[in-house]
């Protein structure tokens, strides 16, 4: 079973500050792409658990760094859902589609 979590870059200098012996090591590129989306679950799941304005910055963050993974800068994110919108609407109207015969 593997152990690791991907964590801020900070957590290591926070551990050994309470006194514990933190164990780390660098992700190669494709770790650190599987990782990313692992963490993009477990945040996504926190805002489900939790909706708080701290669990949707972490939830940001971690798209900030996938998009970087990907060579895209959160203009061109913003561009594509902006685009998305114009196309195909946002969710502002709350709609529910049935997906199932009646």
């Amino acid at each position: 079973m593997n152990r690791e979590k991907l964590v801020r870059d900070g957590i290591p200098e926070l551990i050994a500050a309470a006194g514990g012996e933190p164990h780390v090591r660098t992700a190669s590129d494709e770790e650190f792409r599987t990782f990313l989306l692992r963490k993009l679950a477990e945040e996504a799941a926190e805002v489900y658990a939790a909706p708080s304005i701290e669990e949707l910055a972490d939830v940001l963050e971690v798209l900030h760094a996938i998009a970087n993974e990907i060579s895209a800068s959160w203009d061109q994110v913003e561009a594509a859902r902006d685009a998305k919108a114009v196309a195909r609407g946002a969710f502002s109207r709350r709609l529910l589609l049935r997906t199932e015969p009646v």
